[in-house]
């Protein structure tokens, strides 16, 4: 009877180092999984997506993305996708055109945004970690230029638990297609808009500034020294056939929002959507066509 005391102890002993070693395992398969290893995908971006069992909080997001590279000779425009337990995150990047440093840029602020994204656990942390991200790619984009002209713009979006957190920098542009017309999100950081503020304030008329041949500069961007913040905005509920679109400034200044109402009234999957939307774009042959990159996030149906 005492052997067999022995052994039943030890045997339970066993069982329970057993156990607790099978859970360590499957802690380090899921923590794995959760920080897959980016890889690439169409216009050379870095798409850190996770291919998990389990679901994402916010419910399936599919994703749809499409970018020509214009009449430049370089892509400077750079994108990713992610999917974590928080949510679906998306964001472009659109380096400054017409110097040498503008791939660079955009795809350095790309890839920052993407690991540390990675790092969010809970929605209650996305806000924070629009502008750290911010900050970081904004320092390492200015160490990388070491003096140089350089920069880019960028618009980011998280989609959690059925609501749209975004923040964006420059002139890239998030829009909401909610029952067939735009729902205005982020503004442009350009001197447009800063033109058109003394405009309402009676400091000068609408021609002056129409005529204004400096009101498409940009007054914000990564890689900028004066750069203290990206704008962050008020999260926004999501509704049923909700889409959202993210595009740098060569989309929307190739179509009109009428032409793009039209290509998302055939409500076709959001891949089918993206390639519409840039196919449209070179379908202008504007003999000086930008750039142009769009990301297409819809609950799926």
């Amino acid at each position: 009877m005492g052997d067999l005391n022995f052994w039943q102890s030890y045997g339970v002993l066993g069982a329970a180092l057993a156990l607790v070693g099978l859970l360590v395992l499957i802690r380090q398969k899921v923590a794995g999984v959760t920080a897959a290893a980016p890889r690439t995908r169409m216009g050379g971006a870095v798409v850190a997506e996770a291919t998990p069992e389990w679901e994402p909080v916010s419910g399936k997001i599919a994703v749809g993305n499409a970018q020509t590279i214009g009449r430049r000779q370089e892509q400077d425009d750079y994108f990713a996708s992610s999917i974590t337990r928080v949510g679906t995150m998306a964001v472009i990047a659109d380096g400054i055109s017409g110097v040498a440093h503008g791939r660079m840029s955009s795809t350095l602020a790309v890839t920052m945004f993407s690991r540390e994204y990675l790092k969010v656990t809970g929605q209650d942390e996305i806000p924070g970690f629009f502008q750290k991200a911010a900050v970081l790619s904004n320092r390492a984009i200015l160490e990388q230029l070491g003096g140089a002209i350089g920069g880019t713009t960028l618009v980011a979006a998280v989609i959690s638990e059925g609501r749209l957190h975004w923040a964006a920098v420059g002139d890239s542009l998030l829009l909401l297609f909610r029952d067939g017309e735009f729902l205005p999100v982020n503004s442009k950081d350009t001197l447009e808009q800063v033109l058109e503020a003394r405009v309402l304030a009676g400091e000068i008329t609408r021609e002056e500034a129409k005529a204004n041949p400096m009101r498409g500069h940009l007054t914000n961007y990564l890689g900028y020294g004066g750069f203290k913040s990206m704008e962050v905005g008020e999260p926004v509920p999501l509704e049923p056939d909700d889409i959202v679109i993210l595009c740098s400034d060569g989309v929307c200044d190739a179509l009109t929002e009428v032409e793009l109402e039209q290509i998302l009234l055939q409500q076709m999957p959001p891949q089918e959507t993206a390639e519409e939307i840039i196919a449209s774009v070179e379908r202008k042959g504007y003999k000086h066509q930008d750039n142009a990159t769009v990301i297409i996030l819809e609950q799926a149906r």
